[in-house]
C-alpha cells in the first residue's frame, strides 16, 4: 500500500466511523470498498456521490485518480476533483491542490496559488499542509522567505505527529534557523521523527549521538541509528551507510554487536 493509499484508507475509515447513522448506505459502501481494496467498486460509488456534490467523495475520487486506484492515473482529473472538494472547504483537498499547484502536477505551476491553498488547509489544522507551508517559507516559494514563520508551521505539524515536520523542526533547532540554536531540542524532535521510521531523522539523530550534541556521545547509538537510516530510501541513505562504516572503525567488537542487535530489534514505537 502506498503512502497516499494509506492516507485514503485512514480518511475513508474515519468518514464511516464519524458519520451519523443516517448517512450510511452509498457513503458507507464506498468507504468500505476502498478500505478493503476493492478500488473499482469504490471508484464507482465515490463517483456517484461526487457527481452529486459530496465534497469528501470528490476528494477521494481525486485521490484515486492521483494514485491510479480503480482507474488509470490521471493528474489532471485528480486536480479537477481535488479542486471541487477544496472549493467546498475540504482541508485534505486544499492541501493537495496547494501541493499540485506548487509542483505543476495536473495544472500549470503557480507557487503563489499553491501557497494560498496550503495556507487554507493549514489554517484548518491539516498537518501535511502545515509542514508544506513551512517548507514554502524556508524556500521562499510563493511567499517571502521567512525561517521564523517556517518554524511556527513546522511546530504545529510536528505537535500533531507529522514526521517530516518533526525532522525539520529538529533541523531548525540544530542550525539556528528561525529559532535559537538548541541541540537538546533538536535531538528531541529528531528522535520523535526517527522513532516513526523517518530515514533522514534517523541519520540526523545518529550524527547527534556521534558528535555528542544535545546528548551524551554514544557510538553504539550512533551506529544503531545510522544502520536504521541506511535501510530506508532517503536522500541521506548513502551518507548513513558511510557514517556507519566510519563509526564502526572506532568501536570494539562488543559495541558493534550491541549496536547491530539494537538495529535488528527495530525502531522503537
Amino acid at each position: 500500500m502506498t503512502k497516499h493509499s494509506l492516507v485514503g484508507a485512514i480518511v475513508a475509515t474515519a468518514w464511516v466511523a464519524f458519520a451519523p447513522s443516517a448517512l450510511c448506505g452509498p457513503r458507507e459502501d464506498a468507504a468500505s470498498a476502498y478500505q478493503h481494496g476493492d478500488y473499482a467498486a469504490a471508484f464507482n460509488d465515490f463517483r456517484q456521490l461526487a457527481d452529486k456534490g459530496d465534497a469528501h467523495a470528490q476528494f477521494m475520487l481525486g485521490l484515486m485518480y492521483h494514485d491510479g486506484q480503480g482507474i488509470s492515473p490521471d493528474e489532471k482529473a485528480a486536480f479537477g476533483w481535488f479542486r471541487k472538494a477544496a472549493e467546498q472547504g475540504n482541508a485534505e483537498a486544499e492541501s493537495y491542490v496547494g501541493y499540485m499547484y506548487s509542483n505543476g502536477q495536473g495544472v500549470a505551476e503557480d507557487k503563489v496559488a499553491g501557497f494560498n491553498w496550503l495556507h487554507k488547509a493549514a489554517m484548518q489544522g491539516n498537518a501535511t499542509a502545515q509542514y508544506r507551508l513551512g517548507i514554502a517559507y524556508v524556500d521562499g516559494k510563493g511567499t517571502a522567505q521567512d525561517d521564523t514563520r517556517a518554524v511556527a508551521w513546522f511546530r504545529k505539524a510536528a505537535e500533531q505527529g507529522n514526521p517530516d515536520a518533526q525532522f525539520w523542526l529538529g533541523l531548525s533547532y540544530e542550525q539556528a534557523a528561525g529559532v535559537a540554536q538548541d541541540y537538546a531540542a533538536a535531538v528531541l524532535w529528531y528522535r520523535k521523527s526517527a522513532e516513526q521510521g523517518y530515514g533522514m531523522a534517523q541519520y540526523a539523530l545518529g550524527l547527534m549521538y556521534y558528535k555528542g550534541h544535545g546528548v551524551a556521545q554514544d557510538s553504539v547509538q550512533a551506529h544503531r541509528w545510522f544502520t536504521l537510516s541506511a535501510a530506508h530510501e532517503s536522500d541521506l541513505r548513502a551518507d548513513a551507510a558511510e557514517m556507519r562504516i566510519k563509526v564502526e572503525s572506532e568501536m570494539t567488537r562488543a559495541q558493534i554487536a550491541t549496536a547491530e542487535k539494537l538495529a535488528r530489534d527495530g525502531t522503537p514505537k
